[in-house]
């Protein structure tokens, strides 16, 4: 179902359903050409809310991906609330001490020990520039309810809000 939400309004709504998901599967393009995603945990977004921010190592073979091609495509799931979120945008290697600080929380220190102050700790800040989202039918009411909608009239629940959205200013 579409929404009739305003620009600025899903722009929000994207904002935070993936502050609740966290967690994206982070696509990059391969120097093959092929399509290379794994999980990695989103950051605080910028105040600017169009720039999403991921640890990562210095030398994972993701940076040199970016390198060749900076285009990304970020999924987020929430299968037990049927919500979903595509982003598309471009990526940049960051290595700058205060932001990696500014960012950091203890818990990184499980994939990244060094901390944030380390050379082999980088940034990837990506630019959104669009996203798609699905906010679906979450409780099993609902559910219940667009099943038995769909055995009676043959045709597909749609009361979830689907939107397409730019973050274009």
């Amino acid at each position: 179902m579409a929404t009739d939400r305003n620009e600025d309004e899903m722009r929000v709504k994207v904002r935070e359903m993936i502050a609740e998901i966290g967690t994206a599967i982070f696509t990059t393009i391969d120097e093959e050409g092929r399509l290379h995603g794994r999980p990695m945990r989103t950051q605080k977004p910028d105040k600017d809310g169009r720039t999403l921010w991921f640890f990562t190592r210095a030398d994972s073979p993701k940076i040199g991906e970016l390198a060749q091609d900076d285009r990304v495509l970020l999924g987020y799931a929430d299968t037990s609330s049927q919500d979903y979120v595509s982003i598309y945008g471009h990526a940049r290697v960051v290595k700058d001490v205060e932001q990696k600080k500014a960012l950091w929380t203890e818990g990184l220190r499980t994939w990244l020990p060094e901390g944030a102050e380390s050379p082999e700790v980088a940034l990837i800040a990506v630019t959104i520039e669009g996203a798609e989202y699905w906010d679906g039918v979450s409780s099993s009411l609902r559910f219940a309810y667009g099943y038995a909608q769909a055995i009676v009239t043959g045709k597909p629940d749609h009361s979830g809000e689907n939107a397409k959205v730019s973050f274009h200013h």
